[in-house]
């Protein structure tokens, strides 16, 4: 329906993606990575924390799974005068902001999960018409680059957002909504900017078995997004493992006990520089190059590495030191492999559809791997203490991670 792209993006699109992507995940994100958990810790007791969290931030990556694929097909199929991507990109970000008021006035765990669900829900409505937009509009020779760029803007959103939380920890309201009311803006300034696709006439309505077919793409028809999803699926059950419990860890086993969410803080920046130096080395060579599979591959095997090597901390100082062999890690990872993701797409015109299944990839895992590191913490271990066990676990997942992006056959 629509021709691949061809022209190189300009500067103006660029800078308006790039800021987008930096505020809305400083919205997303900080509450994601410390804001749920510092939440839950002001409203539980030390021995339900870690279930409360894990139940809050499951049934958000359910909510997420499903928003993903649904609005992202939905978007696909918009015959909108304002095009097929913004009318969703802002007003999914403006429904992930009420949630964000539910979330910072609610009394109860219950409630703060079914605030995450209704923020998830909302943000995957903007979030996966904003990614298809690397398909619809970035050339294939530019797609590492810009790809790498979301990656560090994503990453820096992260370090924002839980510099917003060590900010605001005693304010609710700023911690969730500050943030996302910026979003709002960004987000709407982006839309303006995008020079969005128009389909020229009104689509069929979807059937609901149509619906429910997207959720499903063939491993046999299509090997290498099945490959691709895979990886993506290992190395986030790996990174949430530990990523939910890591304000929990930095107490427990880093031995912090004064301002914790500060030294998060700080190992969040850590990661974050050495992750901003590699992304952006890695998106230039693999475009040069054309090489995708093996800067994933070894970069995901390197993290799960670094992952298992936590179990060896004993200080701060030892666990910064392993943020930054992290966050060079995933630099790596993040510079390319939205790239190689984008490259195997079975279908470039239903890129938003086809992004929200390999989203399953990030949702599930989200969904699976606080409930899976909650129930590892226990065992063996009075306190719910047996990060050993959640790191070993996380790590090895990691590799068969890296092993998994070998049989890809469509990139190099």
């Amino acid at each position: 329906m629509f021709p691949v792209p061809t022209e190189k993006v300009g500067s103006k699109f660029t800078v308006a993606l790039l800021v987008a992507q930096l505020v809305f995940y400083i919205a997303l994100l900080g509450p994601a990575i410390v804001g749920v958990a510092v939440k839950v810790d002001l409203i539980t007791d030390e021995l339900t924390r870690g279930r409360v969290l894990g139940y809050a931030l499951g049934f958000g990556a359910v909510a997420a799974t499903v928003g993903n694929i649904v609005f992202g097909q939905l978007s696909d199929r918009t015959a909108s005068r304002w095009g097929r991507r913004r009318p969703w990109i802002v007003a999914g970000t403006v429904g992930m902001t009420l949630a964000f008021v539910i979330i910072a006035l609610a009394p109860n765990g219950l409630i703060v999960g079914i605030g995450w669900f209704l923020a998830q829900l909302a943000a995957n409505a903007a979030l996966a018409p904003f990614v298809a937009v690397l398909a619809d509009q970035v050339p294939k020779f530019q797609r590492a680059q810009i790809a790498a760029l979301l990656g560090i803007f994503l990453n820096v959103g992260i370090l924002g957002g839980t510099i917003v939380a060590e900010q605001f920890q005693d304010n609710m309201l700023m911690l969730f909504v500050g943030p996302s009311v910026l979003a709002i803006i960004a987000m709407t300034v982006f839309a303006f900017i995008l020079p969005d696709q128009v389909i020229p006439h009104k689509l069929p309505r979807l059937s609901l078995v149509e619906t429910a077919k997207a959720f499903w793409i063939s491993p046999r028809e299509h090997p290498d997004f099945f490959y691709a999803w895979l990886s993506r699926f290992l190395i986030t059950m790996a990174t949430f493992m530990f990523t939910t419990f890591r304000l929990f860890f930095i107490e427990d086993r880093a031995g912090v006990t004064d301002n914790p969410v500060g030294a998060v803080t700080v190992g969040v920046f850590v990661y974050t520089v050495a992750l901003i130096v590699s992304a952006y080395f890695a998106g230039r060579w693999s475009d040069k190059t054309g090489r995708r599979k093996l800067p994933v591959a070894v970069s995901t095997a390197l993290y799960a590495v670094g992952t298992i090597a936590l179990t060896q901390v004993s200080d701060v100082s030892h666990f910064y030191m392993i943020e930054a062999v992290l966050g060079f890690a995933f630099g790596i990872y993040i510079g390319v492999d939205l790239a190689l993701v984008t490259d195997v797409l079975p279908n470039p015109d239903n890129a938003a559809k086809d992004l929200g299944v390999f989203n399953i990839a990030n949702a599930i895992p989200q969904s699976i791997a606080p409930a899976l590191g909650a129930f590892l913490l226990t065992i063996g271990s009075a306190t719910n203490q047996n990060y050993d066990l959640l790191l070993i676990t996380a790590g090895v997942l990691g590799l068969i991670g890296a092993v998994a992006i070998i049989p890809i056959k469509g990139v190099r």
